[in-house]
Order: structure tokens, then sequence, then C-alpha cells
């Protein structure tokens, strides 16, 4: 049984980093909508100024790195916001994320983090802009 030549895939690593970008942006979305509109569910708890600049900050990012607008300094800025979210708000709990319920905060974090030292890849607005700066 031949191999795969895995190698080949990195010309489509680009892509795949959109890929990346738009889904876990668009599933973060979904957080600050809950707390900001209730939507697709109402946030079960009281919102207080932390969690209402959270929902701010998730909504606004993630439509940012939803189109690949600035997405380096916004996917750094979520980044530390996740980072805050885990050590505030699940790492007291325990310090495995699988029982403090902080797997979501975590890997958004490190998604966010690779983001914005990679780039949004080659679907979004900043890669256009940067395409019709040279071109």
């Amino acid at each position: 049984m031949p191999t795969l030549p895995m190698h080949r895939l990195s010309k489509l690593a680009p892509y795949f980093l959109s890929v990346l970008r738009i889904f876990a942006a668009g599933s973060f979305l979904t957080h600050g909508t809950m707390k900001l509109f209730s939507w697709p569910a109402p946030f079960e708890y009281p919102l207080n100024p932390m969690l209402y600049t959270a929902g701010i900050l998730e909504v606004v990012g993630g439509l940012l790195l939803l189109m690949g607008l600035f997405s380096r300094p916004t996917a750094f800025l979520l980044s530390g916001l996740m980072a805050f979210a885990y050590f505030i708000a699940h790492s007291s709990n325990s310090f495995f994320p699988v029982l403090n319920h902080g797997e979501a905060a975590m890997l958004y974090c490190f998604i966010f983090l690779y983001i914005s030292a990679a780039g949004p890849g080659a679907w979004s607005f900043d890669a256009s802009r940067a395409q019709s700066r040279v071109g």
C-alpha cells in the first residue's frame, strides 16, 4: 500500500490556516453574542462589567478575525483575553483543563496566539490588502 505524500499538503497550509481562523472566530463570536444578545442561547450568569467587556471583545474581535481584518493584533488581544479567562474562571477549580472546564479557553488562547504569529492565511482581507499594495 503506497504512503501518502504528506509534504504536498504544505502547499495548502495558508488555506488550512484560513479555515482554522474562520471556524475558531465563528465559534468564538457566539460566546459574545450569548453574553450581549442572548443568542443562540441566553447566558447563564448575570453580567458584571468584566463579562460585559469580554462580550464586547468577543463580538468585535470575533467579527474581525472572521473577516481576517487586523488579524494579528486582534488575535493577540483575544489570546490574552482567553489566558485571563482561563486563570480567573477556571484554574482555581483544578490544575487539569478537563476537570476545570477550561479546555475551550485554553484552546482559543493558543489558537489565537498562533494566528497572531502566523497571520490570517490566504483567505482574508489582510492578505488581499497586502497583495493590492504589492501589485
